[in-house]
């Protein structure tokens, strides 16, 4: 990337100690070389995991404010993506996906990735239950790229995702439902499937070119980190945006991945560590090729 930094818009949550929403995504776009312009929907002292926190959330009418101002700089033009991850309410939903139609009036190549944050295998539905309804119905027709983990795949779709090939027809599925003429890239993260080698954990991604496969070795990380499937849509953003090849993002963010996930194991710590692994971002010190499945 040279010349002037490419501007992405993150329409997400933020804790003040440690990383999950735009606290996990911001910095390793940043560290890819672009512009952050970040929203919160939340503002919490930490993540929810730990099953207390102190902080507030933040209305829609704050985030359709901020929009406001941003737009009244006239630099809209000059934003090339909007992510969005944990949204909270129905408000906004509605107010993130009228972000993206007005980044999209100014610039109309600008893409939309959308982190569909609704639940995780294990603990269900984390967020309101009228949520994933909403982000189906809204969020997913104007999306380009859909960063759902399995759980959110599985929702999203009504589909049983436990093989590869149910795992292919779920995302195509899902890919019928995005925005006509975008990418419509589907990412499916934390894949665990039949036939998968042993200690293993895998991503996919499926595109109008194919599909493709990522494995990585699966480190013993219990409880599992919060803020990695955030860091995950940034990175893969991020790196799709630099390459506009699925399957070199998809390696790329998938071994910076790995990268962050093994020195947050060696440090024996709760919170991700981006800051320390932050070199991996850039050159993951070990690369994992993405295979072609389909």
């Amino acid at each position: 990337m040279t010349g002037t930094p490419q501007n992405i818009l993150s329409i997400q949550s933020w804790v003040s100690f440690g990383h999950v929403g735009n606290a996990a995504a911001v910095f390793p776009l940043q560290r890819l070389g672009f512009e952050v312009w970040a929203i919160h929907t939340v503002q919490f002292s930490n993540h929810t995991g730990y099953g207390a926190w102190t902080g507030a959330v933040f209305p829609p009418e704050a985030v359709a404010e901020l929009i406001d101002g941003i737009e009244a700089r006239g630099v809209l033009p000059g934003c090339g993506a909007i992510l969005s991850g944990y949204m909270g309410s129905e408000g906004t939903v509605a107010a993130v996906v009228d972000a993206v139609r007005r980044v999209r009036g100014a610039n109309p190549g600008a893409l939309y990735a959308c982190d569909p944050v609704m639940g995780d295998v294990g603990r269900g539905v984390f967020v309101r239950p009228e949520l994933p309804d909403l982000i189906a119905a809204q969020a997913i027709p104007e999306a380009d790229i859909v960063t759902p983990n399995q759980f959110e795949l599985e929702l999203l779709t009504g589909r049983t995702v436990d093989t590869l090939e149910h795992a292919l027809e779920a995302a195509r599925a899902l890919r019928e439902r995005m925005r006509a003429g975008g990418p419509r890239v589907v990412l499916l993260t934390s894949l665990v499937r039949s036939g998968a080698p042993e200690n293993s954990i895998e991503t996919l991604v499926v595109t109008d070119d194919g599909a493709w496969l990522c494995r990585t070795p699966l480190l013993p990380l219990d409880p599992p980190r919060n803020g990695t499937g955030d860091a995950i849509a940034a990175l893969f953003l991020g790196q799709y945006l630099k390459t506009g090849q699925a399957a070199q993002a998809l390696s790329l963010s998938m071994s910076a991945l790995f990268g962050l996930l093994s020195r947050t194991h060696a440090a024996g710590t709760r919170e991700i560590q981006l800051v320390a692994a932050q070199d991996e971002f850039v050159k993951p010190a070990r690369l994992f090729e993405a295979q072609q499945v389909g």
